[in-house]
């Protein structure tokens, strides 16, 4: 397909977060299985079901443009989990890997804030304004879940990993 026309950004751009999402959904329990701290554990378990909406609402919004999710990779969204992966492998205290999924987490975060932000942006300039307030809802939950993983950093995970 080529993308010569907002429209069809904006459709290749929603593949790309549908692929991020569901590349994520996988990698989400082997982080909390991994998480020394309950409260990371648990953040990451909620993350997991929020990630589960955010595909659904996806999903929707397909739907509604008559489009199929499927057909592309997020490259970004595997460079960033393959990252996470070999961070896990390394050998660290619990404290310190905590402190390193946190950090792989929020870069995760960061990366689906800006791609749910920008088709944010273009499903209001095209006049698609149930996806733009779908797509609202997923970008702040994004948002709390980073500003979650810095409160557990800053409160219970960096003090502990310095001792």
């Amino acid at each position: 397909m080529a993308v010569d026309s907002l429209e069809k950004l904006f459709v290749h751009q929603l593949k790309d977060l549908y692929s991020a999402e569901k590349q994520l959904l996988r990698a989400l329990p082997k982080m909390a299985k991994n998480a020394a701290h309950d409260e990371l554990r648990q953040a990451f378990e909620v993350h997991r079901d929020q990630t589960e909406t955010h595909v659904e609402r996806l999903e929707q919004i397909f739907d509604e443009l008559g489009a199929s999710p499927r057909g592309k990779k997020c490259r970004g969204m595997e460079g960033l989990i393959e990252e996470s992966e070999e961070a896990l492998e390394e050998e660290m205290e619990d404290d310190v890997r905590d402190a390193a999924m946190i950090a792989n987490a929020q870069r995760v975060e960061h990366y689906e804030i800006s791609g749910y932000g920008t088709v944010r942006t273009f499903a209001e300039r095209l006049g698609h304004d149930r996806a733009a307030r779908l797509l609202q809802q997923t970008l702040d939950e994004e948002s709390q879940t980073d500003e979650l993983l810095s409160r557990i950093a800053e409160s219970y995970v960096n003090p502990a990993s310095q001792s």
